[in-house]
C-alpha cells in the first residue's frame, strides 16, 4: 500500500481523477446526456416596439392619404381606414394566440400545410379570382373577405424552405455533388420556387414572381445552398427576366416608360411616376404638414397603395421620410439579432427570411415610386393599405416574436 502511494505522488502530482475525461465522458455514444429543450422565456420587447410604431405610423398615413379617394368614389373619408382597422384587429387577435401558445416546432409542422393551402389558392386563382379592377386576377374573393393567394404563398416559402434545409443540413453541405449538394441544395429547393413562381406567373404578377424569386434564391444561399450554384441560378433569372420583357408588351411597356421617362406620354403611362416623384420632391425638408399634401387630390392614383411613401415625403418631408426608413432599417437589425440567437436552425432561418422579405419589399417599393426600377406594383409593409397584406405581415412577425421567447436573450 505504501508503495502504490508513493508511485500516485512521483508520477501523478497535481493529477485529479473527477478530471480525467477517461472517468467523466460515458463509454458509449448513445450515453452521451442529451441538450435541455430551450425554454420558454418573454417576447422581444424591442421588436415587439418597433413593428407597433411602424403600424401606427402606417395608419395615420393610411387616413391621410385615403381620405380625399375615399370621400370621392365612396362617399366617406374613413372608408379605408376603417376597413384597415378591422384588418388590424384581427390580425393582433390571431397573432397574440401565436405568440403565446406556439413553439418552433409547431411552425415547422404547420410549414407543410400552409405551403399546400398556398398552392391550392393560387390553382383556385385562374378560376374563381377576381381582379378587383385592377385588369388582372389575383385576389379570391370569399365575401367576407378578400385574399390574395401571392401573399401567403411567401409567407409558405420561408417556412417549407427553413425546414427543408434544416432537415437536410448535411446532405446540402455535402461535396458529393449530384447525390447531395446539387439534389438538396439546388434541386428539391428550386422545385418548391419554380412550383410558387410558375402559379404566380400564370397572373402575370410580376412584383410578386420578382419577390418569390429573390425570397428563394436567399433562403437557399442562408440555408447553405453552395454560392457556385446561386450564381448559376441568377444568371438563369437574369436571362429569363429579359426574355419576359422580349415577349410581354405588358412587361416592355413597363421598361420602356422607366428607361425613357421624359419621352413617356405625362398623361398616360408616366402619370404614376411624375406625379408621385412631384410630391417627393414637392415635400422639402419638412413637409406640407400632415394631412396638406396636394398629389393626394386625383394626381397619385390611390395614394393609399403602392405610392404611400410619396405621400409621407410629401406631407412629412425628408425628415418624415427618414424616419420611415429608419424604422424598417431598425425592425431589420432586431430581426437578424433575434436570428443570431434562435434556438436552431429552422427558426434562424424562418426569421432571417422572414424579415429579409420586409426588407426586399421596401427596397424594391422605394426603388419604384423613386423610379429607380421600373413600376412594378409593390406595397410598402404595414403602410400600403390592403387587408391580407397587413394580416400577414402582422402575423409573420407574430412568429419571429414567437420564436424570440426561445432565444438566448442574454445574446439578443
Amino acid at each position: 500500500m505504501k508503495i502504490k502511494t508513493l508511485f500516485h505522488k512521483l508520477f501523478n502530482r497535481g493529477y485529479d481523477e473527477t478530471k480525467d475525461p477517461v472517468f467523466t465522458e460515458p463509454i458509449h455514444a448513445t450515453e452521451q446526456p442529451e441538450l435541455p429543450a430551450p425554454q420558454k422565456g418573454r417576447i422581444d420587447l424591442p421588436m415587439l416596439f418597433i413593428t407597433s410604431l411602424l403600424v401606427v405610423f402606417g395608419c395615420v398615413m393610411i387616413f391621410s392619404a385615403s381620405s380625399v379617394y375615399a370621400e370621392q368614389y365612396h362617399n366617406d373619408n374613413t372608408y379605408f381606414i376603417a376597413r384597415h382597422l378591422v384588418f388590424l384587429v384581427l390580425a393582433v387577435g390571431v397573432t397574440f394566440f401565436a405568440v403565446k401558445f406556439c413553439t418552433p416546432k409547431f411552425w415547422r409542422d404547420f410549414s407543410y400545410p400552409i405551403f399546400a393551402l398556398a398552392v391550392l389558392l393560387l390553382l383556385l386563382v385562374p378560376i374563381i379570382g377576381t381582379d378587383l379592377g385592377s385588369g388582372a386576377k389575383r385576389w379570391i374573393d370569399f365575401k367576407v373577405i378578400t385574399i390574395q393567394p401571392s401573399e401567403i404563398a411567401k409567407l409558405a416559402l420561408v417556412l417549407v424552405l427553413a425546414n427543408f434545409f434544416a432537415k437536410y443540413e448535411k446532405k446540402v453541405l455535402s461535396e458529393t455533388k449530384f447525390g447531395g449538394s446539387f439534389k438538396y441544395g439546388v434541386l428539391f429547393p428550386g422545385l418548391v420556387i419554380g412550383v410558387l413562381a410558375g402559379l404566380i406567373a400564370i397572373e402575370h404578377h410580376i412584383s410578386g414572381l420578382m419577390i418569390i424569386g429573390m425570397l428563394g434564391i436567399s433562403m437557399m444561399f442562408l440555408g447553405g445552398t453552395k454560392v457556385k450554384w446561386i450564381a448559376a441560378i441568377g444568371a438563369a433569372v437574369l436571362c429569363a427576366g429579359c426574355l419576359l420583357v422580349l415577349v410581354s408588351d405588358y412587361a416592355k411597356a413597363r421598361v420602356d416608360t422607366w428607361l425613357f421617362i421624359e419621352q413617356a406620354d405625362p398623361l398616360g403611362s408616366a402619370w404614376q411616376t411624375l406625379q408621385g416623384l412631384m410630391a417627393i420632391g414637392s415635400g422639402g425638408l419638412f413637409g406640407t404638414g400632415l394631412g396638406n399634401s396636394r398629389q393626394k387630390f386625383g394626381y397619385v392614383s390611390q395614394p393609399q397603395n403602392d405610392f404611400i411613401f410619396t405621400i409621407v415625403c410629401e406631407e412629412l418631408g425628408f425628415v418624415g421620410a427618414l424616419l420611415v426608413v429608419g424604422l424598417f432599417v431598425l425592425f431589420v437589425w432586431r430581426g437578424f439579432r433575434i436570428a443570431r440567437s434562435a434556438p436552431d436552425k429552422f427558426s434562424a432561418l424562418v426569421v432571417y427570411g422572414l424579415t429579409f422579405k420586409v426588407a426586399l419589399q421596401v427596397i424594391l417599393n422605394l426603388a419604384v415610386v423613386t423610379n429607380s426600377m421600373p413600376n412594378t406594383g409593390i406595397a410598402l409593409p404595414f403602410f400600403s393599405y390592403g387587408g391580407t397584406s397587413l394580416l400577414l405581415q402582422v402575423f409573420e412577425v407574430g412568429i419571429i416574436l414567437s420564436i424570440s421567447r426561445y432565444c438566448s436573450h442574454q445574446k439578443i
